[in-house]
């Protein structure tokens, strides 16, 4: 099994493409189309490269594998599928999702939210046939409740549910995220594999400006991640990955970057003028009235996130009341993080 990586400086996404050298049977995972939010622009330049190593190895591309409905960048997958016919999957929870986003952007019935624009929805353990390349399934919700990681061999495919050690983990504020879920998808999860795992992240923000790094290992990632380590506690894990999540902006791309992507990479369908066009609602984090002035807060007091997150878990599992929360090195983790 050989492995290729592919990385948009842009929205600091890692795509992969993993073969057979023997039978050149080959999956894509999380393939990107650009797009300029200015213009409002899509371009294929990331896909195109994707596309041409496919081409110039004789690979036979059988699947196009999301790992989510990412939040940072277009899917490149429909490109894909068109150029070489093969099929599009992700989770099956992608329908949570579909049913969540449907209405933030009203798209109505323009949205189908049973998963239908995907070819396969994939469950939880299942095993994914791709020629000679086996591919189990592990569902890792948290970042978003369709999470899951594709484990290939001694390799792990695991989107935004763990980063390099310098970075940590994926945010959790989205709709239906859940720190909670996170920790047990990784904690209980990925930590499950044998340390020798060789784990590839689904982004690198290089921190502190170092070089680009995508590749380490489950035993690496249970010594020494920021935020995440094997002796880390749920507890902890929560406080820590909510008061993070309190100081994040929404992705650049968030808004288009999300409608498109849960329906399978299409581009919504043309009007009647020939012109297609996105769904951007205005002031959805902050809502405003009519002249753009803030709208008074609703008086319901809600629950401290990490409160709320820990009354997620089963009472026979919560942690002691007087763990202390994990405190990430000052300077971990830069502005732009997820």
């Amino acid at each position: 099994m050989k492995i290729q990586h592919f990385y948009d400086p842009q929205t600091f996404t890692l795509t992969f493409v993993v073969f057979d050298e023997k039978t050149r049977d080959a999956i894509v995972i999380d393939p990107v189309l650009d797009y300029d939010s200015g213009a409002s622009q899509t371009s294929t330049e990331s896909v195109e490269a994707v596309a041409r190593f496919i081409d110039e190895n004789a690979l036979r591309l059988r699947y196009v594998l999301e790992t989510h409905a990412h939040a940072d960048h277009l899917s490149g997958s429909q490109y894909l599928k068109r150029r070489f016919g093969a099929q599009i999957a992700i989770s099956e929870r992608i329908r949570e999702v579909q049913e969540t986003f449907r209405g933030v952007f009203d798209l109505g019935d323009a949205l189908h939210v049973d998963g239908s624009q995907f070819d396969r929805l994939l469950a939880d353990g299942e095993a994914l046939e791709a020629g000679a390349l086996r591919i189990g399934v592990i569902a890792t919700p948290g970042h978003t409740p369709a999470c899951v990681s594709y484990q290939i061999g001694d390799a792990i495919f695991v989107g935004d549910a763990l980063f390099m050690e310098d970075y940590g983990t994926g945010r959790c504020d989205f709709p239906r995220g859940s720190a909670t879920d996170l920790y047990r998808s990784v904690h209980d999860k990925l930590y499950a594999l044998p340390d020798a795992t060789r784990v590839f992240v689904g982004h690198d923000y290089q921190p502190n400006g170092r070089a680009l790094a995508f590749e380490t290992t489950i035993g690496k990632s249970k010594r020494e991640n920021i935020q995440l380590r094997a002796e880390t506690t749920l507890a902890q894990y929560v406080e820590l990955r909510t008061t993070r999540d309190r100081t994040l902006k929404a992705p650049r791309l968030l808004l288009p970057s999300v409608q498109v992507n849960v329906n399978a990479g299409r581009l919504p369908e043309p009007h009647t003028n020939g012109h297609r066009y996105l769904s951007l609602p205005i002031n959805l984090f902050r809502p405003t009235d009519g002249v753009g002035n803030p709208l008074a807060p609703k008086p319901a007091a809600q629950p401290e996130p990490a409160k709320a997150e820990l009354a997620k878990a089963e009472p026979a599992k919560a942690e002691p009341a007087k763990a202390e929360p994990a405190k990430a090195p000052a300077n971990a983790v830069p502005a732009r993080a997820r």
